[in-house]
């Protein structure tokens, strides 16, 4: 015989669990993964080079071509990107954004690979 409950008969109190949210020492996620932007760092370093190898081989000053090297490979490699994770870390102060920094990084390797491309173009 099946036993069934009384309609009035109280209701025993649950453990209500609120959900968690996530601290706020979490970074959040990137859109871009790491292979791309490391991908995208090798290809500006390969093309900032690329040029300086043609330029000794066609027989110029190797003190001038360092030169020159010494000022536009930084320039691309390290100042563009981190002129765009200066921004973002800026956008997210001032503007309350929240754009992580691996993405602003992606996107400077990829502006300063397209500029390099450009100049290439133009010079060629």
């Amino acid at each position: 015989m099946d036993k069934q409950k009384p309609v009035n008969a109280p209701v025993p109190p649950q453990s209500v669990k609120e959900p968690e949210s996530q601290p706020a020492s979490l970074p959040s996620p990137s859109l871009v993964p790491k292979g791309i932007t490391i991908g995208m760092a090798a290809f500006a370093l390969i093309l900032s080079l690329a040029g300086y190898g043609f330029r000794l081989l066609i027989g110029e000053d190797v003190g001038e071509v360092l030169r020159h090297a010494a000022v536009i490979v930084p320039a691309f490699m390290i100042g563009i990107p981190l002129f765009f994770w200066v921004g973002s870390r800026i956008l997210n102060k001032v503007k309350g954004l929240h754009i992580a920094s691996w993405n602003a990084i992606s996107l400077g390797y990829l502006t300063s690979c397209i500029s390099i491309l450009w100049l290439m173009g133009t010079y060629s």
